[in-house]
């Protein structure tokens, strides 16, 4: 079964999202846990965390994705932006428990200019203040397109990263076509290679969610600039072998291309006729 859907709004809650991904034939979805360009959120209304996991339980839902706001860099030279960092994601991990066992993704950050071993050493402390074992969350690095001075472009990166959180069993992956892409992992002619290096640096068991997006820029362009399906340097083609994949079954695959909802629901009808599985 194909576990899809999109990134969308969460200003009217989580029943409204739950029930606006299944109009536009999504199982599951994405939404930023307070503002992407900043750092306020709403206040949690426990009512519609519960009642929305009652409705996606009816409905089969998979597991969704909360993403964290874009400007949180746990890395950060500076002390305050770290533990800002810190208050954010623990607000956020501590709200995620209304709606247990689902997925939290945050960007692993910048280092500006101190270099990934000491930025890889700010995250790994971030993590282990923040993570628990009795945390029904599990969190998630995203794979980087590597521009500036992002961590997260290789999977040695992410690896270094998670070989020293200590909740192990909390900590996963999630993979971003455009990003691994402009990075200069190459989809397009050796999807399989790709996926072994994975395996063999990271293991696959700890790969828990996809970012499927195309592409602006060429590979190796560390851009990070994404494009709706089929209409970048990715392609339709590398895009349907990619969800096809036996190392992408099962997981939540989330769309993160330029589009409004209806966009998003030609998207998933196309992936749909696209897949070969049940």
């Amino acid at each position: 079964m194909l576990t899809l859907g999109c990134h969308l709004s969460a200003s009217k809650g989580f029943l409204h999202m739950g029930k606006e991904a299944v109009s536009i034939g999504a199982n599951t979805f994405q939404f930023f846990t307070r503002n992407p360009r900043g750092f306020k959120s709403k206040e949690l209304d426990v009512g519609d965390c519960d009642a929305f996991v009652e409705y996606w339980k009816s409905v089969g839902g998979g597991k969704i994705v909360a993403h964290a706001p874009y400007t949180l860099n746990a890395c950060s030279a500076d002390e305050k932006t770290r533990e800002l960092a810190f208050m954010i994601m623990s607000d956020d991990l501590a709200r995620l428990e209304y709606v247990p066992g689902n997925y939290y993704n945050f960007h692993p950050g910048s280092h500006v200019k101190q270099g990934v071993e000491i930025g890889t050493d700010y995250i790994v402390d971030l993590l282990n203040r923040i993570m628990k074992p009795e945390q029904k969350t599990t969190v998630l690095l995203e794979t980087m397109a590597g521009k500036g001075s992002e961590i997260g472009r290789t999977f040695e990166e992410l690896k270094a990263i998670i070989d020293r959180v200590e909740c192990k069993e909390k900590i996963g992956v999630c993979m971003d076509t455009c990003h691994i892409f402009d990075g200069g992992y190459d989809i397009v002619n050796d999807l399989d290679k790709v996926f072994e290096e994975f395996d063999n640096i990271i293991g696959l068991d700890r790969l828990c969610a996809v970012h499927l997006n195309d592409s602006k820029n060429p590979i190796g362009s560390h851009k990070d600039r994404h494009e709706c399906i089929g209409k970048g340097n990715i392609g339709l083609d590398a895009l349907a072998r990619f969800i096809n994949h036996s190392a992408v079954r099962g997981l939540p695959v989330v769309l993160e291309t330029p589009n409004e909802l209806e966009g998003y629901k030609q998207e998933i009808d196309l992936l749909k006729g696209l897949y070969e599985g049940e």
